[in-house]
This record gives C-alpha cells, sequence and structure tokens, in this order.
C-alpha cells in the first residue's frame, strides 16, 4: 500500500482501513505466538501500513 493511495480517501475510509490492519496485526501475531507463521516479514509489513495510515490521518486532521 502507497501513501498516495491513501492521501485520496477519506476519514471513514481510512479508519476502516486502520481497523483492517489492526486485526491483521493481531491475527499475524497470534500465528507466530503458535508457531504458525511461515513468513514473518508479513508482520513487518502490516506494522508499517498501521504507520502510513495513522500519518496519513494525522496530516488530514492538521489540515
Amino acid at each position: 500500500m502507497k501513501a498516495s493511495e491513501l492521501r485520496g480517501k477519506d476519514q471513514a475510509a481510512l479508519q476502516k482501513e486502520l481497523n483492517d490492519l489492526l486485526k491483521a496485526q493481531f491475527g499475524l501475531r497470534m500465528q507466530s505466538a503458535t508457531q504458525q507463521l511461515g513468513n514473518t516479514s508479513q508482520l513487518k509489513k502490516v506494522r508499517r501500513d498501521i504507520a502510513r495510515v495513522k500519518t496519513v490521518m494525522n496530516t488530514k486532521e492538521a489540515k
């Protein structure tokens, strides 16, 4: 996911995206804890996507 894609979305869509990413992160953490996660780089990607969404949300609020 790119920041340019996120900037085109409204606040409600960004909030939904954030909730989806947080749920995905929880699922990945549970898989990791039970040794079922094969590709551990997914955790890093999801964490960075969450940070991107939060950054775009904060910049939109500041304007």
